[in-house]
């Protein structure tokens, strides 16, 4: 089968099981660490289900259901996970809440803005995808608003953090509505975007911002699911996340070199290697575990459906039974469900990357 068609059909089955869900942060739960006074850093954060804390609505969204939130809050929050993601490991960085989610903006006390917000909404992307949601572009009018509002200032974004969270969700919506480009031209179109994107938040007046890397695609147990029965990675799918991933770094140093932000800090964090760090480690635990039921498959995800027709959170419409199963230690495993990391994979990634965000600390630790 020629890679293409491959790539397409890999991207056709990871989108389809993506689009049901969408993630919710659990705020008044939150991490509680809390900034000294005289930091005032904020955190917004722009793009889809690895950031989104809790901006698609319950009906629409899987990660509103049971298991979703099993490890925290303890209930179903809005999460793509059964607990912490990305957006809450950088806003424990950063020492501050994890950010209200920009749906929550009314409905929580003003002083639970402090700490930012999060625009982020699960299956979305740079441009339009097959979620009806807010791109990035529409996320970031909403900052815009926000701030023409002058719920924040100038002064509030010169001390800020932006979180651009890139996923998949773009080339799957890309191959499925019938175009048929050449991989590398789809990449390139993205990143720019992409850039345009960040230099706009960069003009705004936020003057640090943190971009991910794509994830090893191949990994991803919707994927592995079907190319190797959770084996092995697809190299076909991570081959095409190398080469957008060779174009983000292209194009973020040209954006380094700019006139108007070339004194602002641009901070990649490798999500590529940070996953295939993470997976690979686990893998060695498992097989040093032997025969040991304590370690689980890291390419196999926590919770998945009782057959091929459900997901993870599904449940007979006549009965009410649950037709998704859950592994039975979610803290040793990687994947949650068929597309996104657990608490676990989250936090572990997060180890791997934690370095990249010391440059910043510097900065922060200087406002």
């Amino acid at each position: 089968m020629e890679q293409t068609t491959i790539l397409s059909f890999c991207l056709f089955l990871l989108y389809i099981s993506t689009c049901p869900q969408v993630l919710h942060s659990a705020i008044t739960s939150g991490h509680r660490h809390r900034h000294h006074e005289k930091r005032s850093v904020k955190l917004f954060v722009f793009r889809d289900s690895y950031a989104d804390t809790g901006n698609s609505g319950k009906f629409a969204t899987g990660s509103w259901v049971a298991p979703y939130g099993i490890t925290f809050p303890g209930k179903p929050a809005g999460r793509f996970s059964d607990g912490r993601v990305l957006t809450d490991y950088i806003a424990s960085f950063l020492r501050i809440r994890s950010p209200v989610p920009y749906k929550w903006r009314n409905r929580v006390k003003k002083s639970k803005l402090g700490d930012g917000m999060n625009f982020a909404y699960g299956g979305t992307g740079v441009f339009e995808t097959l979620v009806s949601a807010p791109n990035m572009t529409t996320q970031i009018d909403f900052l815009q608003q926000l701030v023409e509002e002058k719920l924040y200032t100038k002064s509030d974004l010169d001390l800020s953090i932006a979180l651009v969270s890139v996923a998949g969700n773009d080339y799957a919506a890309y191959f499925l509505k019938g175009n048929h480009s050449q991989v590398s031209t789809v990449s390139t179109s993205i990143v720019n975007q992409l850039v345009v994107n960040i230099k706009r938040i960069n003009d705004l007046g936020v003057k640090k911002i943190l971009v991910t890397a794509i994830e090893p695609m191949g990994c991803l147990p919707a994927v592995t699911s079907i190319v190797s029965s959770y084996q092995n990675c697809s190299e076909t799918m991570n081959a095409g996340s190398r080469f957008h991933n060779q174009i983000l770094y292209k194009k973020v140093e040209e954006l380094k070199k700019n006139q108007t932000t070339k004194a602002s800090t641009i901070v990649i964090l490798d999500l590529y290697n940070a996953f295939l760090s993470a997976i690979q480690q686990q893998k060695h635990l498992e097989q040093d575990a032997g025969n040991s039921t304590t370690r689980e498959n890291p390419l196999m995800p926590c919770c998945v459906g009782v057959s091929s027709e459900y997901s993870c959170g599904s449940v007979d419409e006549r009965s009410g039974a649950n037709k998704y199963t859950v592994c039975s230690n979610p803290g040793r495993s990687f994947f949650w469900d068929q597309e996104h990391p657990s608490q676990n994979g989250w936090r572990a990634v997060y180890s791997a990357i934690k370095s990249s965000l010391l440059p910043l600390s510097i900065n922060i630790n200087n406002m």
